[in-house]
């Protein structure tokens, strides 16, 4: 089992370079990196962790920006969205930076998506909070056309050009993996619908722990002819306890993402240290 890194790059964190340089030394496999565009004063959706919005949401810099300045200084270490707002995204535009990423990367970007929960974010984008899960479906049924087509060409209900050509097309074939962020079970449907992995948190309000919800997902995986390998499962929200990290490597989780706060190399080093030390012990 891999374990990945996550962090909300801001003025006033460490910076995208210093924190994947140090994950890449100490044996993680993957930087991941947020997104929100902006956040509206209004508030009509509950942030899904509850309580207040913390800071770091409204301060988040853009994700291709920040993974391409760390593709730049490591060789080895993964480059994930976490999650990228496909509902709120031009596809033309979002499928050319995932291919221009995959490139200077040489092959190593994991294109994290999800549909979203701020409703008043999406409106800004001219997206319907109703129907953002088939848009987004959409949006990524056409990034694939886009990325395995000389001359692209789709024709939705929400997403329509006529052909086209544009380039570069991604490094990985046919195209990197798309893994779809979501709680169970819509965000897991989605995932076996038109994913390449699922990417769940750790708890959510409508469970404690996704870790149980793992057999009846592997269910519905067989139920829509996905073969398991097909779709790994990611897990948000790892923590620092080797008896957990043990349970998911032995229930055969791929990878689990740890978040680490905004700040900078003299609170986070420490302990990034600490999970090297686990890292170690999971692969002994």
């Amino acid at each position: 089992m891999r374990i990945g890194g996550a962090m909300f790059f801001t003025d006033y964190s460490m910076s995208p370079t210093e924190l994947a340089r140090a994950l890449e030394e100490r044996g993680f496999d993957s930087l991941w990196v947020p997104e929100h565009s902006h956040i509206p004063l209004t508030r009509k959706s509950p942030f899904p962790s509850g309580g207040d919005l913390p800071k770091k949401y409204y301060d988040v810099m853009d994700p291709f920006v920040m993974l391409g300045a760390a593709a730049a200084v490591t060789r080895t270490l993964l480059l994930g969205t976490g999650i990228c707002l496909i509902a709120q995204r031009d596809p033309i535009q979002t499928a050319k930076q995932v291919a221009s990423i995959d490139q200077v990367s040489g092959g190593r970007f994991l294109f994290g998506v999800g549909n979203g929960w701020n409703e008043d974010e999406m409106a800004n984008h001219g997206t319907a909070f109703a129907s953002r899960h088939r848009l987004a479906r959409e949006r990524v049924e056409a990034m694939k056309v886009i990325w395995t087509r000389s001359k692209a060409e789709y024709h939705g209900e929400f997403v329509n050009f006529d052909p086209m050509m544009t380039w570069p097309k991604p490094v990985q074939k046919p195209h990197p993996p798309i893994i779809v962020g979501g709680a169970f079970p819509y965000g897991a449907r989605r995932a076996l619908r038109y994913g390449d992995g699922w990417m769940p948190h750790r708890t959510r309000s409508q469970y404690a722990d996704v870790q149980a919800l793992l057999p009846k997902f592997r269910e519905m995986a067989t139920e829509a002819g996905r073969d398991l390998a097909s779709v790994p499962i990611t897990i948000w929200g790892a923590r620092e306890n080797l008896d957990l990290l043990e349970r998911d490597r032995d229930d055969g989780v791929s990878r689990v993402v740890v978040s680490f706060d905004s700040g900078k190399a003299d609170t986070i080093l420490p302990e990034l240290d600490r999970w090297a030390t686990l890292i170690r012990q999971l692969g002994s």
